[in-house]
């Protein structure tokens, strides 16, 4: 049984309960084929989406989640709501709880948000990606794709590479593969590179190379341009020089490496198309297995497992 009331993060997440997640996922999964997908499992369950950032494959995944588990969700946007009047994140939620919701699913651009609503809600809260922070539920789905396809997540190299000074993804893998047994390993330009960031339990290398080489998963980040404005690499053409993926320097890593992307890619950036479309890479199944993960951390936080 999964021990928390929220998942805010997976930092003090235990193995146990992330071997609970992922087995439960692992059973969720085969209704997503269903010709009729649709289980009782939640039946008279609320969940909102509350979505303060844009998202398409996140919220839909959270929305799907929850529908395939018979849950009414309803999702909120701050454009176009009492937030444009001024409502804070406090009122907004403590609003949305008086109308009875269960579970809240929080994406927000400042770090600590979900956790400061968890201190002000009965509501179960799930982090969908706050600030730089974590983005726990990514985690687990690209752990869960690594385990089906490796069978275990125990003695692996896995390699992050890109903008890991922005990532909340990057942040949640590392915590999540690390305390599962896997050797993580990150890289990228040096300013994109936390200077704290082997105190998660990443080791930092200085080339892609280097990072790539035997590995058995090697994960690319969005490069968020964005971020080019404050000039943080020189320019994107260099930064796909060095910390751009392409089929040779996926050849250093082991025959079958699995190739993992959270999404949406930046084709011809981060990852070259051939790499994107070839035998290696998990991107759509990383879709597919976020639906099954996010229907276990709905079971388990307002299911039958309470």
């Amino acid at each position: 049984m999964f021990s928390k009331k929220h998942l805010l993060g997976l930092e003090y997440v235990e193995k146990s309960d992330i071997e609970v997640i992922l087995d439960t996922a692992d059973s969720f999964k085969e209704i997503i084929d269903r010709d009729v997908k649709k289980v009782p499992t939640l039946r008279g369950k609320s969940i909102v989406n509350l979505f303060y950032e844009p998202s398409t494959r996140t919220r839909t995944s959270f929305e799907l989640a929850g529908k395939y588990l018979s849950a009414d969700t309803i999702n909120f946007s701050s454009s176009g709501s009492s937030v444009q009047k001024g409502e804070t994140l406090k009122d907004t939620v403590k609003t949305l709880e008086m109308m009875g919701i269960d579970a809240v699913v929080i994406r927000h651009s400042s770090s600590g948000a979900a956790e400061y609503i968890s201190n002000y809600v009965k509501a179960s809260v799930i982090n969908a990606g706050d600030g730089t922070h974590e983005h726990p539920t990514q985690a687990l789905l690209d752990m869960m794709t690594v385990r089906e396809k490796k069978g275990t997540l125990s003695g692996l190299k896995v390699a992050i590479f890109g903008d890991i000074l922005y990532s909340r993804v990057a942040r949640s893998n590392i915590f999540g593969f690390t305390k599962m047994g896997s050797d993580v390993y990150v890289t990228g330009p040096s300013t994109l590179i936390p200077k704290d960031i082997e105190k998660t339990g990443a080791k930092v290398v200085p080339t892609l190379e280097e990072a790539v080489k035997d590995a058995d998963v090697v994960m690319a980040l969005r490069l968020q341009l964005e971020r080019q404005k404050k000039g943080l690499f020189p320019t994107v053409r260099e930064y796909c020089k060095f910390f751009g993926l392409n089929r040779d320097k996926l050849a250093l890593a082991k025959s079958d490496a699995l190739l993992l992307h959270p999404g949406p890619v930046n084709r011809g950036i981060e990852l070259t198309s051939d790499v994107i479309d070839g035998s290696q890479s998990m991107i759509n199944e990383q879709v597919k297995n976020g639906v099954a993960v996010r229907m276990s951390v709905l079971y388990h936080l307002i299911g039958g497992s309470r």
